[in-house]
Parts: C-alpha cells; sequence; structure tokens
C-alpha cells in the first residue's frame, strides 16, 4: 500500500512531552517482537505491555492500562472482537487499533463494530502506523483509503440475518440440508428457503458459489 491511500495525520501529541504508552496483542511471536521494536524506536511510543491473545490481552489491559491497544484479529481461543468488546465493557474509553493481515470487509466492520477506533493492516510502513497511533491518542478515528473502500464495498452488499449466517456456516462445513436442519432446529424446507435467499443476497448460483464468497469477504472463516 503507497502512502497516498493513507490520509495524512495531525502529528501533533495531544500533550507535548508525554510518552504513548502501547499494548501490542498478537499470537504470532516474531511479528509481535517485530512491532514491539518498531514502536519502541518511534519518538514518545513505548510498549509497556505484550499478549499473545484476545483473553491475556484483556487481562493485560486491566494490569497497565495502555493509552493505545494495538490488537491482532484472529487469535486463538478469544480474537480481536471478543477481547475489544471485553475491555470495552469494563473501559468504555480505550483506545483500540486493530493491526491485521485481512482486509476482508466483514472483518473491518466487525472490528469497528467492536469498538476499534482503526483498522490497519500489517504491511502498511511504520510511519503510518505510528501515525495513526497518535491520532487515536488525539481522540482521531482514521482508516486507510483501501480499508475505507472494502467498507463501503460491505454498504453495498445485502447484508445477512443471523440465522442465515448460521447456516452458511453449517453449509461450509459440507453439512447436507438434513444434517443443517438438524443442527438448527429447523426443517430442511426453512434450510432449503435459506439457501435460496443466500444465493440471491450473495449473487451466487450454488452452495459451492456461496461457500467461495463468505470466505472471500470473511463473512465466515475456516477454522
Amino acid at each position: 500500500m503507497s502512502s497516498a491511500d493513507f490520509t495524512a495525520p495531525n502529528m501533533g501529541d495531544p500533550q507535548p512531552g508525554k510518552t504513548i504508552r502501547v499494548l501490542v496483542a498478537d499470537d504470532h511471536p516474531p511479528m509481535r517482537m517485530g512491532l514491539v521494536a518498531l514502536i519502541k524506536s518511534q519518538p514518545g511510543m513505548d510498549v509497556v505491555a505484550e499478549a499473545s491473545d484476545g483473553e491475556e490481552a484483556v487481562e493485560v489491559y486491566d494490569d497497565v492500562r495502555p493509552d493505545v491497544v494495538l490488537m491482532d484479529l484472529r487469535m486463538p481461543g478469544i480474537g480481536g472482537v471478543e477481547a475489544i468488546l471485553a475491555i470495552r465493557k469494563k473501559h468504555p474509553d480505550a483506545r483500540v487499533i486493530v493491526l491485521s493481515t485481512y482486509d476482508l470487509d466483514e472483518d473491518i466492520h466487525r472490528a469497528l463494530q467492536s469498538g476499534a477506533r482503526s483498522y490497519l493492516l500489517k504491511d502498511m510502513p511504520i510511519e503510518e502506523i505510528a501515525s495513526t497511533i497518535r491520532e487515536v491518542m488525539n481522540g482521531d478515528a482514521l482508516l486507510p483509503r483501501q480499508v475505507a473502500e472494502r467498507l463501503t464495498l460491505r454498504g453495498q452488499r445485502d447484508q445477512l440475518t443471523e440465522r442465515e449466517r448460521d447456516v452458511l456456516e453449517s453449509l461450509i462445513k459440507g453439512r447436507s440440508n438434513k444434517e443443517i436442519a438438524s443442527s438448527l432446529c429447523i426443517s430442511e424446507d426453512t434450510v432449503k428457503s435459506h439457501l435460496k435467499t443466500l444465493f440471491t443476497k450473495l449473487r451466487v448460483r450454488d452452495r459451492t458459489g456461496a461457500a467461495v464468497e463468505a470466505i472471500r469477504h470473511g463473512i465466515v472463516h475456516l477454522k
């Protein structure tokens, strides 16, 4: 991603001389170590704690009360979205930035709905990540253009109901209509009706197309 895709922020620190205290949560040790080193290299920033999964991030947040959290999205156990919700339940003013490998529109939507102030990609230059940390510290929200465009595309797609998502998730697991009906305690006719609606909303013709679209947009994740 080029710097042209990023909205240039105000670089000012709300409190001159104050160090921004950052918590880094990522389940991949090399990535976490790299982020920690890069953030510590930035003027006016320090990493005060690390977490290897969402549950640890929630616990560590309570202990150190960082100014800003850099949160990975997909982690074992409690993922990034669940961790953000848990943190903000106790600390509504928590400033969380999601830093993810994935730019899927559903992932972006879920992260922002959970209360994240921004959504960045891990391949962005450290200068842009640092700029966003400063902006979020200032109380602003900032999205790179690439991420904002993904979010716009989501808004143009017909949204699925919770039940339709359940059916879609079962479909991706390879379950038959009968198995889906049994697991969701609904009739096979109801399953067929949901599938018909799903195909229309996802603009596909069959189960395979629905599975591909669901994974491509991050509606359902393969585990």
